[in-house]
């Protein structure tokens, strides 16, 4: 067999290929900067949004790993990747136009749950298609139009309901109990675009056959050598996996006994629950290893959980403390803004409402400042690296997060995210182009999914201890949701320093 390099894609075909991420990115923005409000409007105190947010990111937990490994074994008539696109689309778009007619608060956080499993099983296999698709050198541009369609997409979403009331005269306002119309018109605009767009790149873009796929692998083992493609395998023992369930065992025990002994917030008990669940997992692979089933996606995904390349272990922490701050923004941006800069925290005031729609339009904003940053991003990174880049860019979003604090008119709030944006746009490609030479080839959507593990894992976090912070620590104001994810991005943009890449000086 003849070693050849996958081919250089031309322009359109980047664009086709990257097009659904516009759809997704339209679902996604609609969930971040709406839930909130949907939640208060049925009835839901601003202190307890944190855990009505937990559902969706412990779905994501478990699906995205799974999502990638199944996808990294798939091949049928649509290819590899792309019926995970489709069929998380179908789910995804018919969840968005149902969950703003819930009629009761359990309901809406049950489609809050399934929307975002849905958007989860679309998304993941996206990072993995760019390295399916594209010759290494020209991964990052991949990314970079995937963060442009991001831009673009939440943009458009954001600004839906606000579109929907000013442009159209639909009113933001309902009853006790009722969703504005406006924010259901968005939800159904964006339920058909977010199908459409993902159809889009389904139909347009064929995938490489099994047979292509390894012989453009063995090309890029070749050109980069098998040190640098190899898996590494940590041939973990069953005894250490029982020892160290038992130790995560311990821990969550103590945790609870602590949280019950003082009396604390019951949303922490997610951390205890949390280690006694990843102990239950450990203590399961031990069981299958010992019965010799070793040949299974479970066993398989926490071994390679295990086996992460060092490279990768160091970039979760940064993206841990990255989506941090993201969480702790989208959970309290609406409360924040409304009572800080409109002065009400009653969601059935027209004072609530005006905030509310003017947090949709500096979503917004900031997402458009993103779509602006994927193009001078890569000109920052030629002149100064990918991780001093990185790191700068954390760091004026942090700068962008704590002026919320000081900012008094809220028109001035839109110079603020242009940090933000900077940021989003940055942890939304860099740590990827990063990650996309330490990756085993064979094994990219798997690991993709299990690197939004530090995306899932920082939001369960954030629901377990935001609340607790803020309502006990923080005299009960939202707006310091957006001091501690300042701070939280001074801390990432420091530990992507730490980060060792390969050839580097």
């Amino acid at each position: 067999m003849t070693l050849r390099e996958k081919p250089y894609l031309n322009f359109w075909q980047i664009w086709n290929m990257c097009f659904g991420f516009l759809g997704i990115q339209i679902g996604f923005a609609l969930q971040n900067a709406n839930t909130s409000r949907i939640f208060q409007t049925l009835g839901a105190d601003y202190n307890n949004l944190p855990i009505l947010w937990l559902a969706a990111p412990i779905t994501g937990l478990v699906i995205q790993p799974i999502i990638g490994h199944m996808s990294d074994k798939t091949w049928g008539k649509l290819g590899r990747r792309r019926p995970y696109f489709l069929w998380g689309a179908l789910l995804a778009s018919a969840a968005l136009i149902i969950m703003p007619n819930s009629p009761t608060l359990w309901f809406a956080a049950s489609m809050l749950w399934i929307m975002d499993a849905s958007i989860n099983v679309s998304m993941e296999p996206f990072r993995a298609f760019v390295g399916d698709m594209m010759p290494q050198k020209q991964r990052p541009k991949g990314y970079a139009m995937q963060t442009f369609f991001i831009g673009v997409g939440a943009v458009s979403a954001s600004m839906l309901p606000w579109i929907m009331t000013n442009w159209f005269d639909v009113a933001n306002t309902a009853p006790p109990g009722e969703i504005p119309d406006s924010v259901k018109y968005a939800f159904y605009v964006g339920g058909i675009s977010f199908f459409l767009a993902v159809a889009w790149t389904v139909f347009t873009t064929k995938e490489y056959s099994p047979e292509e796929m390894a012989e453009f692998e063995k090309f890029e083992k070749m050109q980069r050598g098998l040190a640098e493609d190899h898996h590494v395998v940590t041939d973990r023992s069953i005894n250490k996996f029982v020892a160290h369930g038992v130790l995560w065992f311990l821990a969550g025990l103590i945790l609870t006994a602590f949280f019950v002994g003082f009396a604390l917030d019951k949303q922490l008990y997610i951390l205890s629950g949390g280690c006694i669940v990843f102990a239950c997992v450990q203590w399961a692979v031990a069981l299958l290893k010992s019965k010799n089933c070793t040949e299974n996606g479970f066993v398989e995904v926490v071994e390679d959980l295990f086996a992460m390349p060092e490279a990768m272990r160091q970039l979760a922490v940064v993206q841990f403390f990255s989506w941090f701050a993201l969480f702790a923004m989208w959970i309290y941006g609406t409360a924040a803004v409304a009572e800080h800069h409109f002065g009400s925290g009653d969601p059935t005031s027209a004072a609530f409402a005006e905030g509310a729609d003017w947090w949709g339009v500096l979503s917004a904003a900031y997402n458009g400042y993103a779509a602006i940053a994927a193009i001078i991003i890569p000109i920052i990174v030629a002149k100064v690296g990918v991780k001093l880049g990185h790191m700068i860019n954390l760091w004026i979003g942090a700068l962008g997060f704590l002026s919320f604090l000081v900012v008094e008119d809220p028109a001035w709030l839109l110079l603020s995210t242009v940090g933000v944006g900077f940021a989003w746009a940055s942890i939304l490609s860099l740590p990827y182009s990063m990650l996309s030479n330490v990756l085993p080839s064979h094994k990219l959507g798997v690991y993709m999914g299990i690197f939004n593990f530090f995306i899932v894992l920082p939001q369960i976090l954030a629901a377990a201890v935001l609340g607790f912070i803020i309502t006990e620590l923080l005299d009960a104001k939202p707006i310091y949701g957006f001091a501690i994810g300042g701070i939280s991005w001074f801390i990432a943009g420091f530990t992507v320093l730490l980060v060792k890449l390969p050839n580097e000086d």
